[in-house]
């Protein structure tokens, strides 16, 4: 659990939008994550939550500083991160096999290997009997079973995910945290996952990083005590809403 998956450090992204001014999106973030550790970050809206994911993910250029995943420094995508972004990003001609083989045919693994990787994804997000169904035949949670299943199917070591589940109602977005935690028990990731619901963080983070609005930078990271295997009834104790209720107290400051 102590080696070194991501580091960032000293990371600030500065956008330039013209005549001289300039969006500081993330301000000199330092953070370091171990293999297997499920990261959450917070914050208000506009802090740079998405912005550093996708700087660690190579989707977006660093101003200064630098990001190492897996001891080497982030230059453009990497096969060794998948990523999974809030709205669905099935491919829509595709049916659910089709868009879980897409990755492993695009590193050319022979048919079988494809279709027997893309079975077992399936059934572990528990989509059996919807492989030959199309996306709009779906429901919100399935697609993003969908998105979870072709990510993992790439086989990363590391899986950014940014506010997967936030468009979906209380009761899937439940379901489907729990099904995450019980899938990573088997897959064993290193996970950084931006959310604004403080419960799923809560209950989904061994750690939350709580980023500040101006300047953008992380404000305080904080240890998530609860053991793990984790259930929805965790929700309701009092030691959880205690916790809820500090991090809600932490991002009031930053409102």
């Amino acid at each position: 659990m102590s080696e070194e998956k991501i580091v960032i450090e000293n990371v600030s992204r500065i956008y330039d939008i013209g005549r001289g001014n300039q969006i500081v999106a993330v301000d000199n973030v330092s953070l370091t994550i171990s293999n297997e550790e499920f990261i959450c970050i917070v914050g208000p809206s506009g802090c740079g939550k998405s912005t550093l994911l996708f700087l660690a993910a190579g989707l977006d250029y660093l101003s200064s500083g630098s990001i190492l995943v897996n001891g080497k420094k982030v230059s453009g995508t990497n096969p060794e991160v998948g990523m999974v972004f809030q709205p669905d990003s099935v491919f829509p001609w595709l049916t659910v096999q089709e868009n879980v083989e897409f990755g492993p045919r695009m590193k050319r693994l022979s048919q079988q290997e494809c279709h027997n990787t893309a079975e077992s994804y399936i059934e572990m997000v528990g989509l059996q009997g919807f492989e030959h169904s199309l996306p709009r035949q779906l429901s919100g949670g399935m697609k993003k079973r969908v998105d979870v299943a072709r990510a993992l199917a790439n086989n990363p070591s590391i899986l950014l995910m940014d506010e997967p589940y936030g468009a979906l109602d209380a009761l899937t977005k439940e379901k489907l945290q729990y099904e995450l935690l019980r899938l990573l028990e088997r897959e064993r990731k290193t996970v950084m996952f931006v959310t604004h619901d403080l419960e799923e963080a809560l209950f989904l983070g061994s750690r939350i990083v709580v980023m500040s609005r101006a300047p953008n930078t992380i404000q305080t990271v904080l240890d998530v005590p609860f053991p793990h295997p984790r259930d929805l009834t965790l929700k309701v104790k009092p030691e959880f809403q205690d916790l809820r209720l500090h991090l809600w107290d932490l991002l009031q400051v930053e409102v």
